[in-house]
């Protein structure tokens, strides 16, 4: 959500911000800007939309300067139009910015007492307007800028840049994250690696409450309570920060083919050749915890509900879930010996690092399963657990959700072979069948052009309802969501069993239903309830292993057949059918695939 950059240059920074910028598209945006200092003095272009319109402003009215901050914005407080679109400026400030300033209003008002009007409809620029009055007053650029931050209440990341001031940037983190490059006589900062991994490798990420003053010298920056602070620099891999579609149409394309590739890695990482498991750090003792609290904001959270029922049945463990975002407030008591998980793709979801903050202290254990290692969450627990998925650009997940799928399994396996709950045998024979999977989600890939087919009629439809029983109702959850966020088609997700306690008043012949049935021990009450739909005319998708399709019976109105696999890995499994279908769907229907409208990759705002 929303990107930052800014670079404090030996050359022209406006091609260097922009190409930044479109590393940053993968987070969500729905309009663009820059700003730059030419000899001492301060301009901005910006434009709605895609990143090509900001490209086409700048031929047809160029920016120069060696200092400059970009930004892409998702839209909080006002609609995307090139008024609220950011850089903000006002006279000599300019500032970019990540997050919502909750105090907006109070100080809104404030300003306007004072007589200052205002030109947007943004909280943002109660942050240039408040700069521009304490410079007016006396105040020099950094002690204007550190006197407004002292007003302001929320998440964000601030970028400043001050007309005159051509080898300074002030930037502020408080909730969102941000992120310093060092560079030889130059300095750039970001919202993550990722915008930064070809202007530098040596990267300080700031903690919460940091202001750094930026100068092609170096950055000088200030902990929470202003003390100076010595953050580490650290040299990241230029190929793990890499982006591109690999001759794929779309980068969610890619990721779905990726899929066996990075199943192997986090495998690798988490079993030994001995079969044994083995976690980073600090291990998690089991016998110490006599419940589970999982936590984690949309697909994650579906894989937090697919853990439930692992931790549950296999462990014996019982596991509460939550929304990240109705968690904290709900206000949870947390009994002694309780394990909390967090699980977050970005490791900076706003609602889940709040979420994590409430549990410190009264959870005996905080565990963050992640894909980013430096990311906000993963420093905040006791214990991070890498997934290994890789930079996922396409908002909808797909790699990383079988990859937080195949740790949450691990967790759970090593729990129930920790407190006696399986044998030796059985335990090994978990581990062999993890070690299968690579092969299995490789041979569903395959399924692709089957499933085009079967998206190619879903299109066209308007309503779309998913069904599943045991693991298979997250992913039915999970299948719906998919379809949703990328096609722009309502779905909604039941559990098979609720089907006649209401959602099948929705039936008719213009509603398909998509059935996820396993050939498991619930197959006959799934079929059973598939039969319901069909009475009713309903149009059904069932997604089976081939005996689970010869078992189903006549009338099904398309079916797409998935290799058998083990009952407990089959979420696993049957999410490639759900991406499938979502992605085949989205694009016949012609729509953003990658970054779907309103949607942004990570939330890191309330």
């Amino acid at each position: 959500m929303c990107g930052i950059i800014g670079i404090l240059g030996n050359h022209q920074v406006a091609p260097s911000l922009v190409e930044a910028l479109k590393r940053l598209e993968y987070r969500g945006y729905d309009s663009a800007g820059i700003a730059t200092i030419n000899n001492g003095t301060l301009d901005r272009r910006r434009a709605v939309g895609k990143l090509v319109n900001l490209n086409d402003v700048l031929v047809h009215d160029p920016l120069e300067g060696k200092a400059g901050i970009g930004h892409t914005r998702w839209a909080t407080h006002g609609a995307p139009t090139v008024a609220n679109a950011h850089p903000h400026q006002s006279k000599g400030v300019a500032v970019v910015h990540n997050g919502i300033i909750e105090n907006f209003r109070e100080l809104r008002i404030e300003l306007a007492n004072a007589g200052i009007n205002f030109q947007t409809e943004t909280d943002t620029e109660i942050v240039v307007l408040m700069t521009q009055q304490y410079i007016e007053s006396g105040l020099r650029p950094i002690e204007a800028a550190f006197a407004t931050l002292d007003k302001l209440s929320g998440a964000f990341a601030l970028a400043f840049l001050f007309q005159g001031q051509d080898d300074l940037i002030i930037a502020a983190r408080k909730g969102a994250p941000l992120a310093v490059g060092h560079g030889d006589g130059e300095m750039f900062i970001g919202s993550d690696a990722i915008a930064l991994a070809p202007l530098t490798d040596r990267i300080t990420y700031l903690e919460d409450g940091d202001r750094a003053i930026i100068t092609r010298k170096g950055a000088e920056i200030h902990d929470i309570n202003g003390a100076l602070a010595n953050r580490n620099i650290r040299q990241i891999q230029i190929d793990a920060t890499h982006v591109d579609k690999a001759g794929h149409k779309h980068f969610m394309a890619k990721e779905i083919a990726e899929q066996p590739a990075v199943l192997s890695n986090t495998l690798k990482y988490y079993l030994t050749e001995s079969n044994q498991i083995l976690l980073p750090g600090s291990s998690i003792d089991f016998t110490a915890f006599d419940r589970i609290t999982m936590v984690a904001c949309g697909t994650a959270f579906y894989a937090c509900m697919t853990a439930k029922y692992w931790f549950e049945q296999v462990a014996r463990l019982p596991v509460e879930i939550d929304v990240a975002s109705e968690y904290r407030y709900r206000e949870p008591p947390i009994p002694a010996r309780t394990l909390a998980i967090f699980v977050s793709q970005s490791g900076e979801t706003a609602d889940t690092l709040a979420a994590l903050r409430y549990c410190k202290g009264k959870a005996d254990k905080i565990v963050s399963i992640i894909n980013v290692p430096e990311s906000s969450i993963a420093r905040e627990s006791n214990l991070s657990l890498p997934i290994h998925a890789g930079i996922e650009v396409g908002v909808a997940s797909t790699k990383a959700f079988t990859c937080q799928l195949s740790v949450l399994f691990i967790l759970a396996i090593k729990a129930a072979h920790t407190l006696g709950e399986i044998s030796e045998k059985t335990f090994e024979h978990h581990i062999q069948n993890l070690r299968n999977l690579p092969a299995l989600v490789n041979l569903t890939i395959e399924k692709s052009s089957q499933i085009q087919k079967t998206a190619r009629k879903l299109c066209e439809v308007k309503d779309v309802l998913f069904l599943g029983r045991g693991v298979m109702y997250p992913l039915a959850l999970e299948g719906a969501l998919k379809l949703k966020e990328i096609s722009y088609i309502h779905a909604e997700a039941y559990a098979s069993g609720e089907l006649k306690h209401g959602p099948i008043a929705l039936i008719d012949k213009n509603v398909p239903v998509v059935v996820m049935a396993p050939k498991d021990p619930l197959f006959e009450k799934t079929i059973s309830n598939m039969h319901e739909v069909m009475a009713r005319k309903g149009k059904v998708i069932l997604i089976s292993s081939s005996q689970g399709l010869e078992e189903a019976g006549d009338g099904i109105w398309e079916q797409i057949e998935i290799p058998s696999c083990p009952d407990l890995l089959t979420p696993i499994v049957y999410a490639i059918p759900a991406q499938l279908l979502a992605y085949h769907t989205a694009v016949a229907k012609g729509t953003d695939v990658d970054q779907p409208r309103n949607l942004a990759k990570s939330v890191t705002v309330e």
